[in-house]
């Protein structure tokens, strides 16, 4: 294969990501406030309310932006407590990753679930309002998950550093 051809191939297939200026200035001023109204963010990009709409609605359609969503301070609810917890499955089963994520996935108190490739299978994210709620949480849910080879709690202790946008 030539180089064109591989140059054309690679522009057809990634035709639909690649963004423009405009694209990436309607972007940076979505994270910095999603809530602004069409018109304000096209005043904001320099272009018009009708051209930002077609470029909103073909990055939906592309799956760049895929919603908005609200950032809630779990410690001001009450709950002043986060730990992460990091998993290894017994993978001699076949299903140990399914059935453990669907355990996982049942636990209001889980935030946030993360799978990889490594020592380390599974990270939990999970909130509770203090220690005892915590202890009860662990010996009641998070001990009888399916699966668990090993488990490590990391005690959250601060946030350092929170980002949420991409420098674009």
């Amino acid at each position: 294969m030539q180089i064109i051809e591989v140059l054309i191939c690679y522009i057809l297939i990634y035709e639909n990501f690649m963004l423009d200026d405009l694209d990436r200035r309607i972007l940076r001023f979505l994270q910095s406030d999603p809530t602004a109204p069409l018109s304000e963010l096209a005043e904001r990009c320099r272009s018009q309310p009708a051209t930002v709409a077609r470029r909103l609605d073909r990055l939906k359609a592309d799956g760049v932006l895929r919603g908005l969503h609200a950032v809630i301070d779990w410690a001001v609810l009450g709950y002043g407590v986060e730990v992460s917890l990091r998993f290894t499955l017994d993978k001699t089963n076949s299903k140990a990753f399914d059935e453990f994520l669907a355990a996982a996935r049942r636990i209001k108190q889980v935030i946030a679930i993360q799978t990889f490739s490594g020592r380390v299978d599974v990270r939990l994210s999970v909130i509770a309002k203090d220690m005892p709620d915590y202890q009860k949480l662990y010996r009641s849910e998070i001990l009888n998950l399916p699966h668990i080879a090993e488990l490590e709690a990391l005690m959250h202790v601060a946030t350092l550093k929170t980002a949420e946008a991409l420098p674009l």
